[in-house]
């Protein structure tokens, strides 16, 4: 294989990422003209949401750079972080996310004969895992795998143990995956580093790792699934897209912390490439203007900060972009009785709250008609007061 082929898709694999671990053992699988193993994993627990994108265009991008992609849907791993998955819906919600997905990156348009989905259950119970486990258990101190899922598994006082297995697991993942490479946000470095150092304790190599960057949401934060005023959900319909990105946070010239921006770098302009539908296009008939039409995130954020990009200008360019998105997704659910099904088992409707009926108690006899005569007997001022008697 060219030298210049194998850099440009070590290129495309390293596009937007913050960082990368081991980066030589990705260049030399290239460099032999074989195709680097990456996996990715996400804990089936809240409800996917247009969030998903930052990971789900990294994944596209390493389809179109020749890798073979896993997506591991960890199922066990939901449980065991503070139970935020119940094992009741575990395997549904599963289902729910290998239907989402499947149907993003299709809606991407990259090829995905080279991409594969496992369930974590599948091979997380075996006997040889199972005892890997112990094994790495019994090498890893308290404060070792405290630290490693720090900013991964919800930290509690009184946290339960499953939550000191939920690293070894992630850990042990990369050799059981037969993986290269594992792809994960920046809040996972600390597990990645962890990576690095217990899987030779137990003779299995080390890892490359790619970190993409912790991408702010609609109004700077967290896009979160627990909140709905700072996500969009990919099942949304276009007017609810377009309210919902009219509302975002966006401060005309600053372009730090800032979530739109943001969504362009990490989803639009990628997907853009990857479909080639030729950029992002931002219309300004009302104007009177020609459209603009970027290649080029520098370009982006230089008009942002000079005001030729403004918040009115860009927020429904990002929902027309987005829709075009969404609308395959949506496409695709609506046309699978399965996954329709799927969706209401996965997350059902919470149940609807009783009204109470207030209890007084039981008054003794003759409260009540005591009660009245007294009131019977007080004359009523004209300004509501009760005068007493003589």
């Amino acid at each position: 294989m060219a030298a210049a082929d194998s850099d440009a898709r070590f290129a495309l694999i390293k596009e937007n990422l913050a960082e990368v671990l081991n980066e030589e053992i990705i260049k030399k699988i290239l460099d032999e003209g074989r195709h680097p193993k990456i996996y990715w994993g996400t804990a089936t627990t809240g409800r996917p949401h247009c969030g998903y994108f930052v990971p789900a265009i990294k994944i596209a991008q390493y389809l179109a750079a020749g890798c073979d992609v896993t997506i591991l849907l960890a199922d066990i791993h939901g449980f065991l972080d503070n139970l935020k998955a119940p094992l009741e819906l575990v395997m549904y919600r599963a289902e729910f996310y290998r239907h989402v997905l499947t149907a993003m990156l299709q809606a991407i348009g990259v090829p995905t004969e080279k991409l594969r989905v496992v369930l974590g259950s599948s091979y997380q119970k075996s006997p040889d895992y199972v005892m890997d486990v112990y094994k790495m258990a019994s090498l890893i101190s308290e404060h070792d795998a405290k630290k490693a899922g720090a900013e991964v598994v919800k930290q509690t006082d009184n946290a339960p143990m499953s939550g000191l297995l939920y690293p070894i697991l992630q850990v042990l993942d990369e050799q059981y995956l037969d993986c290269d490479a594992q792809f994960g946000g920046m809040d996972q470095r600390k597990l990645f580093t962890a990576a690095k150092e217990w899987l030779p304790k137990l003779g299995y190599r080390e890892r490359a790792h790619l970190l993409n960057p912790m991408v702010p949401g609609l109004h700077g934060g967290k896009m979160s699934a627990s909140d709905p005023d700072s996500k969009i959900d990919l099942l949304d319909s276009a007017e609810t897209v377009a309210k919902k990105i009219r509302k975002a946070h966006a401060a005309p010239q600053v372009v730090e912390e800032n979530g739109l921006l943001a969504f362009i770098e990490y989803v639009l302009l990628p997907a853009a490439r990857l479909r080639g539908t030729g950029g992002f296009r931002v219309e300004r008939e009302r104007d009177g203007l020609e459209p603009l039409v970027y290649t080029d995130m520098e370009k982006i954020r230089d008009d942002y900060r000079n005001d030729v990009l403004t918040p009115q200008l860009i927020k429904p360019a990002i929902s027309g972009a987005l829709n075009a998105l969404l609308a395959p997704i949506q496409e695709a659910f609506q046309a699978s009785k399965e996954w329709q099904e799927i969706a209401e088992k996965a997350y059902p409707p919470p149940p609807k709250k009783e009204k109470k009926v207030k209890n007084k108690g039981t008054r003794h006899p003759g409260k009540k008609e005591e009660a009245a005569d007294k009131a019977q007997e007080l004359p009523i001022r004209s300004n509501g007061d009760v005068k007493a008697a003589n």
